[in-house]
């Protein structure tokens, strides 16, 4: 049995071999030798405007996105990693809401202590209040974040050996 297990294996090594060496083998598209069709008029292309490409957005616009919904200012500035903190500290804070709430309706319809149910309601404010700052730092963010779009990424803050470094390109 090990045998023919040997000679399987060996058939598809043998198999894996040939076939490696026809995709090696495969030749381009264009041989070397070849010249392209300049028979064939292609129109002229127009430069476009450096701005075509970006997004512009502005702050108060950034401002209102994220304060509606944390993070969709970011998003939309191209700050996809802030934006998504705040989206999962968004879901965090909701999700405390609705389990203190749970928790609470569960401690009243048994009877608990007034302290433990005050404390749980507490606790439900301070999600709350968390919540309602994750809205304002995220628009305070958002309009940070519109401020900068157009400041150049180039730029390089490094430490040196007697204080602080700073590089930019010139255009």
């Amino acid at each position: 049995m090990s045998w023919t297990h040997r000679r399987v294996d060996a058939k598809t090594r043998r198999a894996a071999w040939v076939m490696a060496l026809l995709l090696a083998a495969y030749p381009p598209s264009r041989l070397p030798a070849q010249k392209p069709d300049t028979t064939q008029v292609r129109p002229p292309t127009v430069a476009a405007r450096a701005d075509s490409s970006k997004k512009h957005i502005t702050p108060v616009g950034a401002t209102w996105r994220s304060f509606l919904i944390p993070g969709w200012g970011q998003a939309y500035t191209g700050r996809n990693v802030e934006g998504a903190g705040f989206v999962v500290f968004e879901g965090v804070a909701i999700m405390m809401i609705v389990r203190a709430a749970q928790e609470l309706d569960y401690m009243e319809a048994t009877g608990s202590d007034s302290n433990n149910v005050a404390g749980k309601r507490q606790q439900i404010q301070d999600w709350a209040v968390l919540l309602g700052f994750n809205h304002l730092f995220s628009a305070a963010a958002a309009y940070v974040a519109a401020h900068l779009m157009d400041f150049p990424k180039e730029i390089k803050i490094r430490a040196v050996p007697r204080g602080v470094g700073v590089s930019f390109p010139l255009p």
